[in-house]
């Protein structure tokens, strides 16, 4: 659906460069032409006249037109039943069926193309909010801005983990870049200074600066990368109910091969009794799932982009509601991401400037990495540049988990001097000290990291020549207020919190320890552990609440390992090197401040620091559960029900005791009072859900056969009382308002686990119900077709009866059901619980 809607922006203008032209052209040409600085970048006012020119940064895609969106509706099997009895009717004579039947068709297919349009209106809104970012010199000043409003001779930086959002000459830097989604191709490709670097491409190594030359539908591949998940992979949900509606064909089709056995014998016409055989099949199929689930799906995913979640594949609401194990980050997560310098150690004579001023010089701002911006943003407080040369950057090498360190050259007074800083023991043996050196300073390390602080070494020296140790800089990230309570929450709510951190040991044991989580080990522990016996890894995970001096790539073992040991699965990521973990996960959360890739292998982005917004998610995954849940138990009852009761009577009365116009009537209405149920108030469980609801499916089995026996009952009560045995109209009306009450009150009994009364329904459920009853009584006052009126006094005997039946004795029924069925800490969780904590 959502691939077919997508936003339409404002078409591409014609770009005055062709693209051959501008790649062919030299840095200082190509900077010319396109009229910008690159150490300034454009002006505000020269930005907005250029998107005036060319357009904003995206490409136009055409939507479906409405007419034709609309008339898909008239195409599946839910349509195809009532077409059938459309020409069956046509066929018969029976054109007042015909025509309430065409009416009945038409009602339905507006319903679902007005919520369908609803639920469009909310991914194109979450589209706008999840876009590519890019980092953009603007006014002299870097920024980081949407893509879209980016313009030709915009200059922009690329990091590791960036999608490329739009076709860039490089001005700087060397990069490794991956274009196997827009060529198909898996190897790397390099690009240097000079190159040409294509819209859509993924950053994997390196970093440098480019000017924007093509834009939107200008760029080489014609359209700009953006994130939202096109794919719709198959819910469990749509699998759980696939088996429950290949369960109650199996019922329906039993019984209709009873009653046209039945009828050959008795010498009825096989013809007259076509359309019914349609309209008890359509009872069976779920005619109102589709708009059931969008509905559900809509209005939860509008819920949570407003609590900032952003949720970009459609089984994420449903994994998270059966997740019971989530791997978070330290940085961002349970931190700030706001690392500062807190001591500053200088070591043989050198001062605490010429550390600072090395840290410094090996960090870059354009970045906007934490670690960098510590540095910078403590050189600017402490003065240490003032009455210095001036610095001239000549090259700089970004963070690599495998050296694990920053590198730049400068150039002061001619004069070409190389700085690093990075991991204590990377940049000592960079140094090459000896190794009792090198344990007298990580001694040192190890002292800082029982405080929770971080612990770098800073290093400078000739361009081609050693480098000698500076010093070491402590920082430290503070913890987020809300940590301790958001892993306490976690874990009421039966998920169990493991910290994954790349930090020390002890740094993350410190961590680890101020928010619950004391028993933290070392990745290296369940390797090692892989190692001897595989079979035997899941077990390192008993009792421990996360690793230290995790790699990147270490996070994909986790999540595997968890998996095997029948885990569900969350985990949240940043990086690049997330993005496997990420999408292997369950539920894959990148946080606000992840990369473009890390969010495109994600099913939901935070907008908002922390992970708060973590309980919002799992809550609302579990309402949904619920609703659906109950959806279920009402569809299975309810067809039991239909197509029981008019089978058994027809083999104990040789009368049809409904018409196919009156029952489709009724399937017609409570589609629409079942759809209310996306709406129902719901108190999230306090324990993972499970698909596993076979004990709430032997539930729904019994409230349908004690409802077929109760309507037999009061049939039989009716054919000897009210005379419907000679008045084929008045059986009609009795027996359509007998299976309407039942079905009405029956959705007030199934939406509670305990006692209906338990919890008040939402006002729109409230409002559906009572207006179907409203307008489904008063449907057999009009005279239509086959349909009666009947005196109110047995009208309201049929009323009472199917209240007292569903929500006095089913309703005991169904709470011993429960208990006896279902595993007591389920049942006792909340409304609308499941049962069980796996999958």
């Amino acid at each position: 659906m959502a691939d077919k809607t997508l936003i339409k922006s404002k078409p591409s203008r014609p770009q005055t460069d062709a693209p051959s032209k501008l790649a062919a052209l030299s840095i200082p040409d190509t900077l010319s032409s396109l009229h910008v600085n690159a150490d300034n970048g454009l002006t505000t006012a020269e930005a907005n006249a250029a998107i005036e020119k060319h357009g904003y940064n995206e490409v136009a895609e055409e939507k479906e037109h409405p007419v034709l969106r609309f008339l898909h509706k008239f195409w599946g099997i839910s349509a195809w039943m009532p077409e059938l009895i459309l020409v069956l009717s046509a066929v018969l004579g029976n054109y007042a069926d015909l025509a309430v039947v065409a009416s009945l068709l038409l009602v339905n297919a507006v319903i679902g193309f007005l919520q369908e349009r609803r639920a469009v209106g909310v991914v194109q809104a979450l589209r706008k909010q999840l876009q590519v970012s890019a980092r953009v010199l603007r006014d002299s000043t870097w920024a980081v801005l949407p893509s879209r409003e980016l313009v030709p001779g915009d200059i922009v930086r690329v990091r590791p983990g960036d999608i490329v959002p739009a076709d860039i000459k490089l001005l700087a830097g060397t990069l490794t870049i991956d274009q196997s989604a827009l060529t198909g191709e898996s190897k790397a490709a390099d690009k240097v200074s000079g190159d040409v670097v294509s819209s859509g491409a993924i950053i994997r190594r390196g970093e440098g600066n480019g000017v924007v030359i093509l834009t939107g539908a200008n760029t080489y591949f014609g359209r700009t990368t953006e994130l939202v998940q096109r794919a719709t992979p198959k819910l469990h949900i749509e699998a759980v109910i696939g088996k429950v509606v290949q369960k109650l064909l199996f019922i329906v089709g039993v019984l209709l091969s009873i009653v046209v056995l039945l009828t050959v014998i008795r010498g009825v016409p096989l013809i007259g009794l076509l359309p019914l055989l349609l309209v008890l099949l359509m009872s069976a199929i779920p005619i109102a799932l589709p708009v059931l689930l969008t509905v559900a799906m809509a209005v939860g995913s509008k819920d949570l982009a407003k609590r900032g979640v952003l949720v970009t594949r459609l089984s994420a609401s449903e994994d998270a509601a059966t997740m019971d194990v989530l791997c978070v980050d330290k940085t961002g997560t349970i931190t700030m991401n706001q690392l500062a310098v807190t001591e500053v150690m200088p070591l043989d004579g050198a001062s605490e400037a010429d550390v600072i001023v090395s840290g410094a010089l090996a960090s870059q701002e354009a970045d906007q990495d934490p670690m960098d911006l510590a540095f910078i943003a403590a050189a600017k407080e402490r003065h240490v540049f003032d009455g210095l040369p001036v610095f001239k950057p000549i090259s700089f090498a970004p963070f690599d988990a495998k050296n694990r360190r920053t590198e730049a050259v400068i150039e002061q007074n001619g004069v070409r001097i190389r700085v690093m800083k990075g991991a204590v023991r990377t940049i000592a043996e960079a140094c090459r000290l000896e190794a009792s050196s090198i344990a007298e300073l990580e001694s040192r390390v190890s002292q800082s990291a029982g405080k929770g602080y971080r612990t770098l070494a800073i290093a400078r020296g000739s361009e081609k020549g050693p480098v000698k140790l500076l010093g070491l800089v402590s920082l430290m990230d503070p913890l987020r207020p809300d940590a301790k309570q958001l892993i306490a929450t976690l874990r009421d709510l039966g998920i169990a919190v493991k910290l994954l951190t790349g930090d020390a040991l002890e740094v993350a044991d410190n961590i680890a320890g101020q928010v619950g989580l004391p028993n933290v080990r070392r990745i290296s522990d369940l390797k090692e552990v892989e190692a001897k016996s595989a079979e035997h890894a899941t077990d390192a995970f008993n009792g421990v609440d996360g690793f230290a001096e995790v790699f990147p790539e270490d996070k994909f073992l986790v999540v595997q390992k968890l998996q095997a040991a029948g885990h569900v699965t969350g985990m949240t990521g940043d990086g690049v090197n997330d993005a496997p973990a990420l999408r292997e996960a369950e539920v894959g959360i990148a946080v606000s401040t992840a990369t473009d890739v890390a969010k495109g292998a994600a099913s939901v982005v935070l907008t908002e620091p922390g992970l708060t917004n973590i309980v919002t998610l799992v809550e609302q995954g579990r309402t949904i559960y619920q609703r659906v849940v109950t959806w279920i138990i009402n569809k299975m009852s309810h067809t039991i029900l239909k197509a029981s009761f008019v089978s058994i009577a027809y083999v104990a009365t040789g009368k049809f005791v409904i018409s196919a116009f009156a029952m489709l009537i009724l399937t017609f209405v409570m589609d629409f009072a079942t759809i209310a149920l996306a709406t129902d108030h719901v108190q999230p469980s306090k324990k993972p859900e499970t698909w596993n609801i076979g004990g709430l499916i032997s539930v729904a089995v019994m409230l349908g056969v004690a409802m077929v026996v109760e309507g037999l009952l009061l049939l039989a009560i009716g054919w000897h009382r009210f005379g419907l045995a000679t008045n084929a109209g008045a059986l009609t009306t009795f027996s359509y308002l007998l299976m309407l009450y039942f079905s009405l009150f029956s959705i007030l009994n199934s939406r509670e686990r305990h006692a209906f009364w338990s919890t008040v329904p939402s006002t729109p459920l409230i409002v559906a119900i009572s207006s179907v009853a409203i307008a489904g009584t008063a449907l057999t006052r009009l005279r239509l077709a086959s349909l009666m009126p009947l005196p109110w006094p047995q009208t309201l005997a049929v009323f009472a009866y199917a209240m007292t039946s569903c929500l006095v004795l089913n309703d005991a029924l169904k709470v011993a059901m429960i208990r006896w069925r279902v595993p007591a800490n389920r049942a006792s969780d909340a409304s609308g619980s499941g049962e069980g904590n796996r999958r």
